[in-house]
């Protein structure tokens, strides 16, 4: 890692590759110090920026459903990536399945609510002006 701090600190304004970056992160999640403090280690600036959020996310290490809200989605050692990251993907898949049968079922009850709310409305205007205002079936359609 010391290799890969020098390489940083040479050049300050050289962007960085994606390992570098996974690298940063990886550092970030695990060792429990500030970004800030993560890239002064790395670059020997204290602003940054806002950019190793940006890489978490790119990246698919947090995830940005609810915007009030941050929820990591990967914090393990690189040790059985593969099949983790395989897990993590079903797992984050069933919990976004599970957000958007929630969704789903508000909008349902919404609409089941608006139906009642017209279906009320139109028998107090058919019973209030004595106005037919379904339609009968069975009917002719009137000839203009």
């Amino acid at each position: 890692m010391s290799g890969l701090k020098k390489g940083i600190l040479r050049r300050k304004y050289a962007p960085f590759s994606e390992t570098e970056k996974r690298t940063i992160i990886e550092d970030y999640l695990q060792s429990g110090l500030t970004k800030r403090e993560i890239w002064e280690k790395y670059t020997g600036r204290s602003d940054e920026h806002g950019l190793i959020l940006y890489w978490m996310y790119k990246y698919g290490y947090i995830s940005n459903t609810n915007k009030n809200s941050v929820t990591f989605v990967c914090q393990q050692s690189t040790m059985d990536k593969q099949t983790s990251r395989q897990g993590l993907d079903s797992d984050f898949e069933y919990l976004q399945l599970q957000r958007r049968i929630s969704e789903l079922e508000k909008q349902l009850q919404a609409s089941e609510m608006k139906s009642i709310a017209y279906q009320t409305m139109i028998e107090i205007a058919e019973r209030e002006f004595n106005i037919p205002i379904k339609k009968k079936y069975n009917t002719k359609p009137s000839k203009r």
